[in-house]
């Protein structure tokens, strides 16, 4: 006992709180120390079983409430660093979208500058579609006005050329001896006696053409008779054509009207037509200057382009085989022209 009274002396005073760590629950007791010196050894033994378990159990308490302290700051530095990274996902991001906004001024200043580009280039492009337009109008009507001015030089020179007979056929240097307006008077003595001996035939003007010789030339060049009226050389053209065959010296030769370069081609053009058309018997003939007659169910026709005449035969069946037949000619007529070059 007096040990024990030793032990507790330094616990005199103070309030003492158990809390047993079996299932019965003790009562807390306040000890005095003149109680504790009465407790017997037992209850003293008890008591200190009873402080340590008490003890013990702080411990562990004070143990699980570090952890969870731990714990907490684990979590708290966890939050820490997510609030950091939120911050520099949040900052990231922020410039992220600054740049996008930025990125779409470009855009929208660069798609303002192209449209007003293509507006501009737009505008250039009417601009030099007009001009072109203007162009192309004005240089057809310097074509119209060429063929026009050409129109009219041919019918000028048709009209000037009107009195002439062009002679095919006479030997170069065969006008040496009497000249080409005496070779004239030897072909019309020749052919047609009846006329040499009218005076009012009269040849004002007689030459080749062109004016220059060419060597390589196998042809002779045309010789033109310029008479005194165009009666005179209808009339002379139209004993030619009955007569058919007209000869100089034996030699033959023909007899043709003079016409302009242009009204050539548009004649030469007729040929082919004449010539299906005479097959048919259809009586064609080449009219002055550029015409184009024949008979149909007892009609004459007179076209003056291939155009009206394409038209005409259009309406009419019988005359459609003729067109095939003057398509076929002249596709082979092309095609021996491009064999021969």
């Amino acid at each position: 006992m007096p040990n024990n009274k030793r032990k507790n002396q330094g616990n005199k005073n103070k309030e003492v709180t158990m809390t047993p760590s079996n299932e019965k629950d003790i009562p807390i007791q306040d000890y005095e120390d003149d109680d504790i010196e009465e407790m017997q050894e037992a209850d003293l033994k008890k008591l200190i079983r009873t402080l340590r378990s008490s003890q013990k159990q702080i411990l562990e308490l004070q143990k699980s409430l570090m952890d969870k302290i731990e714990n907490l700051s684990r979590e708290n530095e966890i939050l820490r660093r997510n609030q950091n990274e939120t911050k520099q996902l949040v900052q990231q991001e922020t410039v992220i979208v600054t740049e996008v906004k930025n990125s779409i001024d470009q855009m929208k200043n660069t798609i303002e500058s192209l449209t007003n580009r293509m507006g501009e280039a737009e505008e250039r492009i009417l601009d030099l579609q007009d001009r072109e337009q203007e162009r192309i109008q004005s240089d057809q009507r310097k074509e119209e006005e060429i063929r026009n001015l050409k129109h009219i030089v041919g019918n000028l020179q048709d009209t000037i050329k009107k009195p002439n007979i062009r002679v095919l056929g006479v030997p170069e240097g065969m006008e040496r001896e009497k000249g080409l307006e005496g070779l004239f008077s030897e072909i019309l003595a020749e052919n047609f006696p009846g006329l040499e001996k009218d005076r009012e035939i009269l040849v004002q003007e007689a030459h080749r053409t062109p004016n220059k010789h060419d060597q390589k030339r196998s042809s002779p060049r045309h010789v033109v008779i310029k008479l005194s009226t165009v009666k005179h050389k209808e009339k002379i053209l139209k004993c030619a054509r009955e007569k058919r065959q007209i000869t100089l010296r034996g030699s033959p030769i023909r007899l043709t009207a003079d016409f302009s370069s242009e009204t050539l081609q548009a004649r030469r053009e007729w040929r082919d037509i004449a010539q299906v058309l005479r097959e048919k018997n259809c009586q064609p003939r080449i009219l002055y200057p550029a015409k184009l007659s024949f008979v149909n169910e007892g009609e004459i026709k007179t076209f003056h382009s291939k155009q009206k005449l394409k038209e005409f035969v259009a309406t009419r069946p019988a005359l459609q085989k003729m067109r095939k037949d003057v398509l076929h000619t002249e596709t082979k007529k092309h095609g021996h022209q491009y064999e021969r070059r």
